[in-house]
């Protein structure tokens, strides 16, 4: 298989698992907690958060992005082509659709439930724009830092706390979203909410980058052959 197709593969089996882990552990939260929405969104949280470290160990050395606007900033900083941008993309929706797919028969649900669970309003919109830009400052200054290795344990922790600390409980993904869409469950969000969700995460994304570009201007490598050449001989 070639290394296009190899990491689309990767991207396409990681955005499937993530998703298991979100909408499988949400279902799980709910008969265990059945009560408790407070319980349910901290079991939800540790298990995407544990979920994100494994996968990200376990496919970044093909490809773990997992995230359509993460993909795009790894384009717009070069770190990829544009075909390769576009197939990855089309790889994490997939993926994504085929996890929640895999988590609703797994508990007996239907394949696809569309879901009614409305999430909408300014504040969540707000939630999702700043869970995203906080998402790409983290991946991208941890690898910008020359810290790839640690990116996993940075990823799993933010999201982790980003569930909390955002009133989307963000999402910060298009890919997740969209797949959300057909699970009538905890996890759900209903199609009508979907499009504004995607825009605050594109502008958050925008942001992200932004912040990436005016703290780290080059990637770690670049910055040591710079100084390097400052040093007098």
């Amino acid at each position: 298989m070639s290394n296009p197709g190899r990491r689309a593969l990767a991207e396409f089996v990681g955005t499937a698992f993530l998703l298991m882990a979100v909408v499988g552990s949400g279902v799980m939260a709910s008969r265990l907690s059945p009560d408790d929405a407070g319980l349910q969104l901290l079991q939800n949280s540790l298990a995407t958060g544990a979920a994100l470290v494994a996968l990200i160990v376990a496919l970044q050395p093909v490809s773990a992005s997992f995230n359509p606007v993460v993909t795009l900033a790894e384009r717009a900083l070069g770190m990829i082509g544009t075909r390769t941008a576009a197939a990855l993309i089309g790889a994490q929706v997939l993926g994504g659709l085929a996890g929640t797919v895999a988590a609703n028969l797994m508990f007996g649900l239907d394949a696809v439930s569309v879901s009614t669970r409305e999430r909408t309003g300014p504040g969540l919109w707000l939630g999702e724009a700043i869970a995203t830009a906080g998402l790409l400052v983290v991946i991208f200054g941890t690898l910008r830092s020359g810290k790839a290795g640690r990116v996993a344990l940075a990823v799993g922790g933010y999201i982790t706390a980003a569930y909390w600390f955002t009133s989307s409980t963000s999402f910060a993904n298009p890919a997740v979203t969209i797949a959300r869409t057909v699970t009538d469950t905890f996890a759900g969000i209903a199609l009508a909410s979907v499009p504004p969700f995607i825009l605050a995460q594109l502008l958050g994304g925008a942001a992200g980058y932004v912040l990436v570009r005016l703290l780290y201007p080059l990637p770690a490598t670049s910055a040591v052959v710079t100084a390097d050449r400052k040093v007098p001989a």
